[in-house]
């Protein structure tokens, strides 16, 4: 299917929807996003849609600074805005978007309610994140791991619930062939199936996955250590027993660092439960990257429209 400006239509729902040449041209239009600056007006003339189910603060002002310094406008829509939240079908709201914008970015609670837009949306859809997937935050998350290495060599450790942003993340290092192993109480492991989908992946790219449930041995010589809160949006009712079930064992703190390597450093997606999944000192200290890998959200998520939309060039 091909989109209104010529290009073939496509979506971005998960890390592997694109190949690795195609996240690393994603991944270095960005960085010369950030070194450049923002040069010329690739999607002036083009209206993105923000509709967002969860609050936010990162996805939303990233993605809408990112479409502005592209040149393009940007219309917010919460859900609690919509007709949607007096029964619309959402394939009837992805139809009727698809003739008013030129591209959809959608923040969920639900993947399946992504999938349903795909099907009826005739403009690319990006994935804000959902319950399954986060691969914006891979994004920026391997482009600053990319900076801070300068290049592709580095280990990942990868501490705390395996949720959405750990799924995108295990992605991303399967594909570009970066070892990661995560550390997590095995009942929060993802699913088998999936696991062994990504360990092959990961093996005929050069590199390695491994999930154990000793932080310790997951942080083992590593250049960065990843974590994110314990108890993600609308999971609240099982706020007390996953903080029995993850603590005190995943906190990151700063002993952990000590068997990574010398120059670890420390990333989080934010926003940060200080004191839970790590401690305050990691969080201040001259390892945490954490405002830089916040910083390349607005970076990658305009490298990433500028693909999607076939304005690369």
């Amino acid at each position: 299917m091909r989109a209104s400006g010529g290009w073939a239509l496509r979506h971005f729902l998960q890390v592997l929807d694109a190949s690795r040449d195609e996240l690393a041209g994603i991944i270095d239009l960005a960085k010369r996003f950030r070194r450049d600056g923002y040069v010329g007006q690739p999607l002036r003339g083009k209206v993105a849609a923000l509709l967002f189910e969860k609050p936010s603060t990162r996805t939303r002002v990233s993605f809408s600074s990112a479409v502005l310094r592209l040149g393009g406008d940007v219309i917010y829509l919460p859900s609690s805005e919509l007709q949607l939240v007096r029964g619309e079908p959402l394939k009837d709201t992805a139809r009727v978007l698809s003739r008013y914008v030129d591209v959809i970015v959608a923040r969920l609670n639900l993947h399946s309610s992504l999938e349903e837009i795909v099907n009826y949306s005739s403009v690319p859809v990006i994935n804000a994140l959902t319950n399954l997937h986060h691969p914006c935050q891979a994004l920026a998350d391997i482009a600053t791991m990319h900076e801070y290495a300068g290049g592709w060599r580095f280990k990942v450790a990868y501490i705390g619930d395996c949720g959405n942003v750990c799924r995108s993340l295990v992605q991303m290092c399967a594909l570009f062939g970066i070892p990661i192993t995560v550390a997590s109480p095995k009942k929060y492991w993802l699913p088998a199936g999936e696991i062994q989908q990504y360990k092959e992946i990961a093996s005929l790219a050069g590199g390695l996955l491994e999930f154990t449930e000793d932080p310790k041995a997951a942080a083992a010589d590593v250049d960065f250590i990843y974590t994110d809160v314990f108890v993600s949006m609308g999971m609240e009712a099982e706020y007390e027993a996953r903080l029995r079930d993850f603590l005190p064992r995943y906190r990151v703190t700063m002993k952990l660092f000590d068997v990574a390597r010398p120059g670890a450093k420390f990333m989080h997606c934010m926003p940060i439960k200080r004191g839970e999944e790590v401690e305050e000192e990691v969080v201040e200290s001259s390892r945490s990257i954490i405002f830089d890998q916040a910083e390349y959200r607005m970076h990658t998520s305009a490298a990433l429209l500028a693909w999607i939309m076939g304005r690369t060039s």
